[in-house]
């Protein structure tokens, strides 16, 4: 059972979070100037979910507005995640035990628990995630830096929920930081050039990414929709 108040998930894409909203009682969307906002009702009981892009800028502007809008009880950075311990497996549910350093408070028996290292970068090869590895960190994401400074800052509790949409050992087909814009979001179009340049390796690893994604964001939401925050 879903047991906070007003708590927040924050994540980089919409579509980490439709994993949780197959589990919303009702859904209200949020007219605020980020990518995504919606208020939702879970056993009972609201909560916020936001998203507003890749990285820790667009991470702190989805939250700097959030707090702007609603009294807030608590910080979940949620989303996806790349694996640096090699015993993580895809969609394996990720609990951080800290993000650099800032510890997070959610304790779960049925997750795999770790330190999270949160970078404003992919990690996009077997051999970068092997060299991160060495910081002593078991997962990599993006955002939750962001999120977690501002929780200390405003001295509200922080918990950061991830799940492994690529394992330690894996290569994406493309360096997809080379895929952001200037405002750091993720570009479609410069996606889609690249893979045409290579479409018989390109394209079929990205549809592949895309089926694990969607496993991944629907193990997310399964677990979250049973956590007790």
């Amino acid at each position: 059972m879903v047991t906070f108040n007003l708590l927040a998930f924050v994540a980089a894409e919409a579509r980490e979070l439709s994993g949780i909203l197959r589990h919303a009682e009702r859904v209200e969307k949020l007219d605020w100037p980020v990518d995504f906002a919606r208020k939702v009702w879970l056993n009972g009981r609201v909560a916020v979910l936001i998203a507003n892009g890749p990285g820790p800028k667009l991470a702190g502007e989805a939250v700097d507005t959030l707090r702007g809008k609603e009294e807030i009880t608590g910080l979940v950075s949620t989303g996806f995640c790349g694996a640096l311990n090699p015993s993580l497996q895809a969609c394996d549910i990720f609990v951080a035990s800290e993000v650099n350093g800032i510890a997070s408070s959610l304790v779960s028996r049925s997750a795999k628990t770790g330190k999270l290292l949160s970078a404003d970068r992919v990690a996009s090869t077997q051999s970068e995630k092997s060299d991160l590895r060495n910081t002593g960190a078991d997962a990599i994401e993006m955002e939750a830096a962001a999120v977690a400074q501002r929780a200390s800052q405003w001295n509200l509790p922080f918990y950061c929920v991830r799940v492994v949409t690529d394992t330690a050992a894996e290569s994406f087909p493309l360096d997809f930081n080379r895929m952001r814009g200037a405002d750091g979001r993720f570009s479609r179009a410069r996606i889609l050039a690249a893979a045409c340049r290579r479409p018989g390796v390109v394209f079929p690893e990205l549809i592949k990414l895309n089926s694990r994604c969607n496993d991944a964001a629907k193990a997310l939401g399964d677990f979250l929709a049973g956590c007790r925050f």
